[in-house]
């Protein structure tokens, strides 16, 4: 089990927003992930790893992909109280789910 977690490296996000748009991507795919999936991720040490994704069309791109793999997935967008306007797509969360699914979807892409 894992998730993938893709942000954008375009947008010139600072360490800590990088890290809160992160966290915000994981934790809503997380939330519509049906209930055995989650014990199953939770229990085996909820693996995940932050790639490095280039645009906005990427992120959805990826998320189509998501969708057709069947794996839970999230698109952030920034509400823009800080460094980027509002509706800034940030990142995308692929998972949690078997981890060749994700890969199928995230695994050409380099670690941030």
């Amino acid at each position: 089990m894992k998730q993938a977690i893709v942000a954008r490296a375009d947008v010139g996000m600072g360490k800590g927003k990088l890290a809160a748009q992160v966290a915000h991507a994981s934790l809503s795919a997380y939330e519509d992930t049906p209930d055995r999936t989650r014990k199953e991720w939770k229990g085996g040490g909820q693996k995940k790893v932050v790639l490095k994704g280039e645009s906005e069309q990427q992120l959805f791109e990826l998320a189509d992909k998501a969708e057709r793999e069947g794996l839970p997935n999230a698109v952030v967008r920034d509400a823009g109280h800080t460094q980027l306007e509002p509706g800034t797509v940030t990142a995308l969360a692929v998972g949690p789910g078997d981890e060749d699914a994700v890969d199928r979807v995230t695994g050409d892409l380099s670690l941030f």
